[in-house]
């Protein structure tokens, strides 16, 4: 039922890398017999779609490495960095990355959080939010640097799905 319900849009998310859609078929078949091979020893607290997505990027991504070893002009080191824009498709595991997210924000000391969400979610600049608080522009770049750091920790299993998403935790 699992290959059933996620295999085609599985195929679509590896042809997004390989260009191929018989190569996407085969590593997406492949991210199964793993998953089943695996079965015993996989973290059940996480979604299985999350599992296989994370899989199939990782074969998509050594396919296209051995590619590369073997006729150079095929793919550009570039390729391997482009990351397929997310159709909407998997409304599941974006909830979950959201609530991930969320939960890492929550986590973070009331006034780094704060200056955080000023940041990223309101856009606004470092000058920005120290005159709002009437704080250093070096106090927000020390915040902002701590809260960044606590986000790549505590997201860093989720970092392909974050790329995928369009979330990227970089300083600005």
């Amino acid at each position: 039922m699992l290959f059933r319900s996620h295999f085609t849009g599985l195929c679509v998310f590896a042809q997004k890398y390989v260009k191929d859609f018989e190569t996407a078929k085969e590593i997406v078949q492949d991210a199964f017999i793993s998953l089943w091979e695996k079965r015993e020893t996989i973290d059940m607290d996480r979604p299985v779609k999350s599992y296989l997505t994370m899989a199939i990027h990782n074969k998509c991504t050594n396919h296209l490495r051995n590619i590369r070893k073997f006729d150079p002009y095929i793919l550009d080191l570039e390729n391997l960095l482009d990351v397929p824009e997310y159709d909407g498709a998997d409304s599941m595991v974006e909830i979950e990355l959201k609530e991930k997210i969320d939960s890492a924000i929550a986590e973070l000391p009331e006034k780094c959080r704060e200056i955080f969400i000023l940041n990223r979610y309101e856009n606004l600049k470092y000058q920005e939010i120290a005159d709002k608080l009437q704080i250093s522009v070096k106090t927000v770049e020390s915040q902002i640097s701590k809260a960044l750091q606590h986000m790549r920790i505590s997201l860093a299993e989720y970092v392909t799905l974050l790329l995928i998403f369009g979330f990227w935790f970089s300083g600005k």
